[in-house]
């Protein structure tokens, strides 16, 4: 069973950087793809973007292109998301998710989900 939880949102200010990270509990080689998400209050989820759990090659949806950058680290079963320049907008709650099956790196469908971390960014 895929475990996953996320760490490092908080309150910052508007320009700075930060790196949530997400802690990947789950039996050796069934991750294939991990995603971050993020949903702002009485808004939809959106997927801010996917990693290739292998290969590392990245994907970002709409919201994730430009000042957002996925990452991994295999060894230690982690997955980060820095932004970079926050702004008011980005204020969310960020979660991410993992794919136990193999699928299109752009793919929205995950088997696993965490509970997500608070970002709120004050202007």
């Amino acid at each position: 069973q895929v475990q996953l939880a996320e760490s490092g949102g908080g309150l910052v200010q508007a320009g700075e950087s930060l790196t949530l990270s997400c802690r990947i509990s789950a039996p050796p080689y069934t991750i294939y793809r991990v995603a971050w998400f993020r949903q702002a209050a009485g808004q939809e989820s959106e997927l801010v973007g996917t990693i290739d759990w292998r290969f590392a090659s990245t994907y970002y949806g709409n919201s994730g292109k430009g000042r957002f950058t996925i990452s991994r680290d295999t060894a230690a079963n982690m997955a980060y998301l820095k932004i970079d320049a926050l702004k008011p907008e980005d204020t969310a709650l960020y979660y991410c998710a993992a794919d136990d099956e193999l699928r299109d790196i752009s793919s929205r469908t995950f088997t696993s989900w965490g509970r997500g971390t608070q970002v709120t960014v004050s202007s």
